[in-house]
């Protein structure tokens, strides 16, 4: 049996009806650039997230660098991210001029921790990126607490935490402002690419969409300040609508996954820590092994697919390097250990257990040789 890394054409099947549907009305309406379709998108999305304001834009890297924007940061700022992230984090920042700061993530969850980024601080630091990585969040709570003290923007990037929670609170509510990205293979994906800011302060959402549409003021022809277009498209917006019905029982299906994982790898691999305070949606499985390329080589040629995130971190990318800076090593370790496996919501126990299966039988054929 081979199983797939991610399996999209399951999602947009079992909602194939209601997609053909708005899509139809999207046509016959031209409808395709603002409207109502995005209005009612984004009071959805910001009545999900438990916000009250929620901005569609392009993608979830102009989300980052938008709010960056909105919040004043500019060249000569310093912005603390983790070194365990997908590089728009970081892109982003370096886009508004600013300078991103790396810190080390924890070993047990591979998340941004408080004490690191309050040793990141200085009198430049104007926001910090917590980054909710494979569909769990960072502790933020802890997080808050550093960023009142210091006096700095709190921004959640939740590309990959689509309905996740911290202390029972809707990721998203728990910055100044959180960052979407609705890429196809998201939790909430579109058919296309897409993104949103979601934020409780309402000034910073209307910054964000001026920013976001030319800059424009109280009129169409009136442009107020130096702004862009990054703008969500009706006809997306109308597609995530659609899928949000489904958001919550798709991360429910995740959940069942990883805990069938969990049960049949545990003993064999590294799993990667859930705290107690996170309901975690599995974006991703994570695990760790060092024996990880040849693992992952058994797996494909058995018809198993897996993923690599991230096998090279992002401040050893060539635009983000710096000579001076000192190793981050729980992130370098990382990038060498880490396996995704196949994750998605029609992901059935049998496929959860043919990856399970074959991972195992590797490994004894590994520790035997040894």
């Amino acid at each position: 049996m081979s199983v797939p890394f991610l399996d999209i054409t399951a999602m947009n099947e079992e909602v194939r009806s209601e997609l053909d549907r708005v899509w139809s009305e999207s046509v016959r309406t031209s409808g395709f650039i603002g409207g109502r379709a995005v209005e009612e998108f984004e009071a959805a999305w910001a009545a999900y997230c438990d916000t009250s304001h929620a901005v569609g834009v392009a993608n979830g890297t102009d989300a980052i660098e938008l709010t960056l924007s909105a919040l004043g940061v500019r060249p000569g700022d310093e912005v603390i991210v983790p070194a365990n992230t997908f590089v728009a984090t970081v892109s982003a920042v370096m886009r508004t001029g600013a300078q991103p700061v790396f810190v080390d993530v924890d070993p047990a969850t591979m998340l941004m921790t408080a004490e690191s980024v309050g040793g990141a601080v200085t009198a430049r630091t104007a926001a910090v990126i917590a980054v909710h990585l494979y569909g769990q969040p960072a502790d933020m709570r802890s997080l808050r607490a550093v960023a009142d003290k210091a006096g700095i923007a709190l921004i959640e990037d939740a590309a990959q935490a689509h309905g996740a929670r911290w202390e029972g609170r809707r990721i998203g509510s728990l910055g100044d402002a959180a960052c979407f990205s609705f890429y196809p293979g998201k939790n909430l994906g579109a058919l296309g690419d897409g993104g949103a800011v979601v934020t409780d302060d309402t000034a910073l959402a209307d910054r964000i969409r001026q920013l976001a549409n030319h800059g424009r003021g109280v009129d169409r022809y009136s442009h107020e300040v130096v702004g862009r277009n990054s703008r969500l498209d009706a006809i997306q917006a109308a597609f995530l609508h659609v899928k949000l019905d489904r958001l919550d029982a798709w991360n429910d299906a995740r959940r069942v996954a990883a805990s069938r994982y969990d049960e049949l790898l545990a003993p064999y691999v590294e799993l990667t820590d859930q705290r107690t305070e996170a309901e975690s949606v599995y974006h991703l499985y994570v695990i760790r092994t060092d024996d990880r390329d040849t693992l992952q080589a058994a797996l494909e040629s058995a018809g198993i697919a897996c993923g690599l995130h991230y096998p090279i971190p992002v401040h050893l990318q060539q635009p983000y390097l710096d000579p001076s800076r000192p190793p981050l090593a729980v992130a370098e370790d990382a990038a060498r250990r880490l396996l995704s496996l196949p994750m998605f919501p029609h992901i059935t126990e049998r496929q959860v257990e043919r990856v399970a299966d074959a991972a195992r039988e590797h490994m004894r054929e590994r520790r035997a040789i040894a």
